[in-house]
């Protein structure tokens, strides 16, 4: 009993450590900025890939924990911009800071919920099926969250800013959210698609040396 209880200790350990290395390693490639869209929201070289790979490898708890520490470094790297942006006010500040930041990217941590198909698949082929798809959903749940904030806050500031004839008073809120953040959010979701062969790769890799351990 006492065994199984160390085991199990070592085995969240290990775990808590992994995670921590891709939460630092995720936030090292969010500042390697291919392009950067006027106000917030970045094209990144695979920042997201390392938290969709834990996700991947030990489930939605880990997965959302894990994501939702890293999207608290990813508020912390932009929270000094946002007043120059023009987020003023504990309303919006709470409003770009859940939907920008904490919805946005703790999302990424429901990757997890294709462990259980990722683990039951032995084809390569099927495995990368799977992690693309994977890949995608969160990666349109993450546009979704970015789309509300565009549409509920973004959108009024920027048409405050905004002259006459400038494209932003010729649609509407929701229309003007959606091209915004497609802007960068098409491309990421392309850059972090490509990924998903080293994931499924990465992954293979180490249960092959789990199951040659065991």
């Amino acid at each position: 009993m006492q065994n199984s209880k160390n085991s199990k200790s070592r085995k969240n350990l290990y775990i808590l450590v992994e995670c921590a290395v891709m939460i630092a390693l995720a936030a090292v490639l969010s500042n390697f900025k291919i392009w950067n869209a006027p106000l917030g929201g970045s094209v990144t070289l695979f920042s997201m890939v390392p938290i969709i790979i834990i996700g991947l490898r030990y489930g939605p708890f880990w997965g959302f924990s894990t994501a939702f520490i890293y999207s608290l470094t990813q508020f912390m790297f932009d929270v000094s911009k946002l007043s120059g942006w023009g987020v003023a006010g504990a309303k919006n500040m709470i409003l770009c800071t859940l939907f920008d930041y904490i919805i946005a990217f703790t999302i990424l941590g429901a990757s997890g919920l294709f462990k259980p198909v990722i683990e039951k698949t032995r084809q390569r082929s099927k495995k990368i099926i799977v992690t693309v798809i994977a890949t995608l959903s969160v990666c349109i749940l993450r546009y979704t969250s970015h789309l509300i904030s565009g549409a509920v806050l973004w959108y009024s500031i920027t048409k405050a800013w905004s002259s006459d004839g400038d494209y932003i008073r010729t649609v509407g809120a929701w229309v003007y959210s959606a091209v915004y953040n497609l802007q960068y959010m098409l491309p990421e979701t392309g850059i972090t698609l490509i990924a998903a062969p080293a994931v499924v790769t990465v992954l293979s890799v180490i249960r092959k040396q789990r199951e040659n351990g065991a």
